[in-house]
């Protein structure tokens, strides 16, 4: 049970920055390496989606 919660929080947490992505990116004052360490970290959290994934259904 504890995989799956922490999977759904991961979830939870991309779409969070998906959203703070986009509203970044609908200002034009937005700082460019602002955005860019947003979508490092929200490609961070779709890697550990991933790894968790692949995860439970090794087991």
């Amino acid at each position: 049970m504890a995989i799956e919660s922490h999977l759904a929080e991961l979830e939870r947490r991309h779409q969070a920055l998906e959203q703070e992505i986009s509203e970044a990116l609908a200002h034009p004052s937005t700082d460019g390496l602002k955005i860019a360490e947003l979508k490092r970290k929200k490609l961070y959290v779709k890697d550990e989606i991933a790894r968790l994934k692949q995860q439970t259904l090794v087991h």
